[in-house]
């Protein structure tokens, strides 16, 4: 049975193919579009799908899309209702968009899909999972375990902003919820927003900007701002937020209580935004641990699962793995809204259809690599069209002279394989640089990224040598773990570097990898087998023979605001765009020093900052 799940109309649209259960394909519209974020209906992704699989539209069996609009809609209205007369204004503005696109948004859906061939039948019958049950499925089916707790926490869904469930074999049941206005990640938004960075896409900016910053605020937060009870259940107290019924995440109380410095994007970033970062940090953290705590009082489950916008808080999923609570934690790599259209799909399959899971005991999400693949002729005619001056290499002499770069210090563009599902460049569509470095993040955010110079960096490296850097997970297949580094690797500050306050601590060397390793020693690590990614583990492996490590930088494969690149040409044109050294594309090597074009010094300009 073949079945496509959608996202679409909201952010992160994507689509997604099963087959009998099995993941055939899965990618967000961005990649194609070029559009960060991109929430149209995923017209490029889908076509992308056909091409990838093979699969003929007119063979598929259902299509599901991954909310129900028409609820959203109630709980618009039923807001706005609540609130009247307060918000009339943004009311006003809002219905026609709503009306377009939430209440008529199941025609909306089918006009779409027919201009595709899709069977009238299947249109006419298209399904409508619930948002917080799509990002629960996305990660209980592909998750290793027959059993498991689920919990699935984002800014809000219908009505739900937090959701937990109990998996169990092919089904899925609800066992607790938090409804909107109360949300936690509407919570860790605003202070996105405050803080000067763009809400569904800055939260993991302000994760990175925490360490540098001392959680002074953390009783001020919980006096005013939310009331958090033993069990994990909260309320917000909405005299500070505008989201019910204003055009903004918060207001001039907000403001004031946080000493009234709102930053907007081009100002400076100050101490006391540091400090925010670090606050809101330890309140999430404090919220997810009293939750899971109670739930694994009531319900024993040795099994987590956890999808949703903030289960991408690596931070958090460190202090989750470090409380010891779960034998085992599973979060789906596209556990924000691009990752619904796979929940979806295996949502209508194993629920609506009532099929029966074939079990496997592994990770059914493949390494995150579900999207197309380009063969050799095609980047090469890529290369050709582009000017592009390489070499093909076999495989192995390929790998030998990547490494052999990385040692010099090269920063490299690596396309290979199937694309990555999600936010997270996986290595296939990655940049890589040598960790040792200590010049190497600077260089990599001013030069390359064209992005804040606070910004860490995760590093890659193989599993079977986690275990001698750090303390953690030792399994971080889709780098949604922080790590500590461990203390034997560690070079404490000295006299000088001891006084050192928020971004002055930036360029102080931390370890013998302080390229990947943060302000507070930590690390959001991908670690990499030979099952889940055979180049890339031995990529690892030569440079881990010629320089005595296997860790590298692992940052994804575009420039600050630009999508990660999805086809060859946009691969050339970031590589030409940037001060990179090389691009390692299919067989292929091109170096910048032999290229006869001159470096597009315009390029990172074309994106709108995120």
């Amino acid at each position: 049975m073949k079945i496509i799940g959608l996202s679409a109309y909201y952010h992160d649209s994507s689509a997604a193919l099963i087959h009998d259960g099995k993941i055939l394909y899965a990618a967000q519209e961005e990649r194609f579009s070029r559009l960060k974020h991109d929430f149209r209906f995923p017209v490029m992704a889908l076509n992308q799908c056909f091409k990838t699989t093979g699969v003929n539209p007119a063979d598929v069996d259902a299509i599901v899309y991954y909310e129900k609009p028409f609820v959203k809609f109630e709980r618009l209205m039923e807001t706005y209702l609540a609130f009247a007369p307060k918000g009339f204004t943004s009311f006003r503005k809002a219905l026609p968009i709503w009306l377009h696109e939430k209440l008529f948004q199941k025609k909306l859906l089918q006009d779409e899909l027919l201009k595709f061939g899709f069977r009238k039948d299947v249109v006419q019958n298209l399904l409508f999972s619930e948002h917080h049950l799509s990002h629960a499925a996305s990660a209980f089916y592909p998750s290793p375990f027959l059993e498991s707790l689920i919990l699935t926490v984002d800014g809000v869904g219908e009505w739900d902003t937090v959701a937990a469930y109990l998996g169990k074999d092919s089904t899925i049941t609800k066992i607790r919820e938090i409804k909107f206005p109360h949300s936690l990640g509407l919570l860790y938004s605003a202070f996105t927003l405050h803080c000067g960075f763009k809400v569904n896409s800055g939260e993991y900016k302000l994760m990175g900007l925490a360490p540098y910053g001392t959680p002074r605020f953390v009783e001020k937060i919980k006096t005013h701002l939310i009331d958090i009870k033993s069990d994990g259940s909260f309320k917000l107290n909405l005299k500070y937020f505008d989201y019910c019924t204003g055009l903004r995440m918060t207001n001039k109380h907000f403001n004031e209580l946080f000493e009234n410095s709102e930053r907007s994007a081009d100002q400076e970033l100050k101490q006391i935004h540091m400090d925010l970062a670090a606050s809101v940090q330890l309140v999430l953290e404090e919220v997810l641990l009293k939750m899971l705590v109670d739930l694994k009082k009531e319900y024993g489950s040795k099994n987590l699962c956890l999808a949703g916008g903030v289960a991408l808080n690596c931070a958090a999923n460190g202090k989750i793995h470090a409380s010891g609570l779960f034998d085992q934690i599973y979060i789906q790599p596209a556990a924000g809204d691009a990752g619904g259209s796979l929940g979806a799909a295996w949502a209508a399959y194993y629920l609506h259809f009532k099929k029966t899971r074939a079990f496997t005991g592994a990770d059914e999400m493949n390494g995150a690599f579900c999207g197309p693949n380009y063969d050799d002729d095609f980047i090469e005619e890529t290369l050709k069209e582009e000017k592009i001056v390489f070499q093909k290499l076999d495989r192995h002499a390929l790998i030998k002279k990547t490494a052999e770069l990385l040692k010099e210090q090269k920063v490299i563009g690596v396309f290979q394989g199937r694309m990555e599902f999600g936010p997270r460049a996986l290595g296939h569509r990655s940049i890589l640089a040598d960790s040792r470095s200590r010049h190497m993040q600077k260089n990599l955010n001013l030069k390359i990224k064209f992005r804040e110079s606070f910004r860490p960096f995760a590093p890659i490296l193989l599993a079977e040598d986690f275990n001698y850097w750090f303390d953690g997970p030792s399994m971080s297949s889709y780098m949604l773990f922080l790590a500590q580094l461990k203390h034997e690797h560690r070079i404490l500050p000295d006299e000088t570097e001891k006084h050192l306050f928020g971004i002055e601590k930036l360029n102080t060397v931390r370890s013998l990898i302080p390229a990947v390793t943060h302000v507070d020693y930590t690390s959001r690590v991908q670690t990499v087998t030979s099952r889940n990614d055979s180049w890339t583990y031995e990529l690892l492996k030569e440079f881990k023979r010629i320089t005595g490590i296997s860790v590298l930088v692992n940052t994804s494969f575009n420039v600050r605001g630009e999508p990660i690149v999805a086809l060859p040409r946009d691969a050339v044109h970031c590589f030409m765009g940037t001060e990179m050294d090389a691009l390692v594309i299919g067989s292929y090597l091109a170096l910048k020093d032999q290229q006869t074009q001159s470096t597009d010094s315009q390029y990172h300009k074309k994106f709108a900052q995120d």
